[in-house]
């Protein structure tokens, strides 16, 4: 299982990635908001299922 310290230094990994540009970062967007979930606690941990709520 991943820890929160693992989870968050994978967004922020993914955060320096961003460049600003909508279409190159929207896929880095969505890995970010699908660790989050993961953080929160809103998706399970090992859950291969999309987000039905906001369509991740």
């Amino acid at each position: 299982m991943e820890t929160h310290t693992t989870i968050q230094d994978q967004i922020n990994e993914l955060n320096a990635q961003l460049t600003g540009e909508m279409f190159h970062d929207m896929d880095i967007k969505d890995q970010i908001h699908n660790l989050e979930m993961k953080i929160k606690g809103v998706k399970p941990m090992d859950s291969h299922f999309d987000c039905v709520g906001c369509g991740s």
